[in-house]
């Protein structure tokens, strides 16, 4: 029985009440922000794609339901059953793949393997390979593959100051503001703070483009018959699983567990398989657990809470799936800065766990190689350069470390022998 093998969902569940009492600004502006996140640059990444591989406009709209939409009531369910923010989103790598394929396969041979790449993921996460895996990879070489993708977010911020003052200047030093001064930021979080102002700023300017929205619409998928093509499956099944179960979840999970949690890896796999299944049958990209979002869910806050802002973060994603015309004409035209400083600053305490998970003591080596790599993005085989960032820390600490493999082992036996082990099922 597959149900029987997955991790069991928290007992018990919050009703209205405990929704209630959790809920609180510092939560749902996460949640916004994480959102906010989602609808810009990565966004701005499928309608490129699918402009330039010749998809109609309803093929992308319904391309764009389906991440918010399914992703969306993914990331509601499991962050409600599981207590913890479990951000599910789109791979955004697999978006990229996509780009070259379609310059000689049809968008039908392309749905048909998003159609296998989700059942194969269902099948791994069934079988409990994926835990398996996961946890043969130190948690330090992980997190250097996790701080090579966050700096950009990071680096973003530093140049948003630099190209657009007027805009990003005042949010930071709102956020310094209200961070430095607990009396401030107790009655008016920072990162609300911060999204205010810089609103605020470019509403003054004239930067918000209000006539871009035009009018409100509901979105009408387009179901997609998938078509069967062993070109398509040997392009892009084997990259595509790569990148959801080892780069795309592996930050998540590492976010996630840093931050305290401990995410229910084979279940959260085989959400990803079914939701890559449905949301394929209109047309879009695999699921995955997110880094970046997640990261922006578990910034601030209380651990217990979290998940209120895992709940928001997936409303508002639905509530943008089913209207994507009108918000995504709108976002695309709010400035680049506005959203290059939220995500900076929501990202910079995990840029920081990070640096310190990966380089503190055992397999610093390893982590700073992960790191390297990452950092130089140069993929190989159509496959991203996270996932090489993890396959050159873990060969190097190998070769160079193994006196902190054996002592990783002792810990786990430790660990195993007490009755605690690392992560337990539910």
């Amino acid at each position: 029985m597959i149900l029987s093998r997955l991790e069991r969902p928290t007992q018990p569940r919050p009703g209205w009440h405990q929704l209630g009492s959790d809920f609180g600004p510092t939560y749902a502006v996460n949640g916004f922000v994480a959102w906010v996140f989602s609808i810009t640059a990565p966004l701005a990444i499928i309608l490129s794609v699918g402009t330039r591989g010749g998809l109609s406009e309803a093929q992308i709209a319904s391309w764009v339901f389906g991440v918010f939409c399914v992703n969306g009531t993914l990331t509601v369910l499991f962050s409600w059953l599981y207590r913890q923010p479990l951000g599910f989103a789109w791979t955004i790598p697999g978006s990229v793949l996509v780009g070259p394929a379609l310059e000689h396969l049809t968008f039908p041979e392309v749905v048909g393997a998003f159609l296998f790449t989700g059942f194969l993921m269902l099948l791994l996460g069934a079988s409990g390979w994926v835990r398996r895996a996961m946890q043969a990879v130190p948690m330090p070489i992980v997190m250097g593959m996790v701080a090579g993708v966050f700096l950009r977010f990071g680096l973003d911020l530093i140049r948003a100051l630099h190209q657009d003052f007027t805009i990003a200047g005042p949010m930071v030093v709102s956020y310094l503001l209200l961070a430095s001064i607990p009396m401030l930021g107790r009655r008016l979080p920072p990162m609300i703070g911060t999204l205010l102002v810089g609103a605020i700023v470019a509403a003054v300017l004239g930067r918000i483009d209000t006539a871009a929205i035009g009018s409100i619409e509901l979105v009408r998928p387009v179901a997609q018959m998938p078509v069967w093509s062993w070109s398509a499956m040997l392009e892009l099944v084997l990259p595509l699983a790569i990148t959801v179960l080892v780069v795309q979840n592996g930050q998540g999970f590492a976010v996630l567990t840093a931050a305290g949690h401990k995410p229910p890896i084979d279940a959260i796999t085989v959400a990803c398989g079914v939701g890559s299944m449905v949301s394929a049958m209109v047309g879009s990209v695999s699921t995955c657990l997110t880094g970046p979002s997640n990261a922006i869910l578990v910034s601030t806050g209380k651990r217990p809470r979290h998940y209120i802002a895992g709940i928001t973060c997936g409303l508002l994603s639905i509530l943008f799936g089913l209207f994507a015309p009108a918000f995504t004409r709108l976002l695309l035209n709010a400035p680049k800065a506005f959203i290059a400083v939220l995500a900076g600053l929501a990202l910079l305490r995990v840029l920081q766990a990070a640096f310190n998970t990966g380089f503190r003591d055992r397999f610093s080596f390893g982590a700073l190689v992960s790191f390297l790599v990452t950092v130089a993005d140069l993929p190989l085989f159509n496959i991203g350069a996270a996932f090489w960032g993890l396959v050159a820390g873990l060969l190097v600490s190998w070769l160079l470390e193994r006196r902190d493999f054996r002592g990783a082992e002792g810990d786990t036996t430790r660990e195993t022998n007490a009755g605690h082990p690392a992560q337990g099922r539910g």
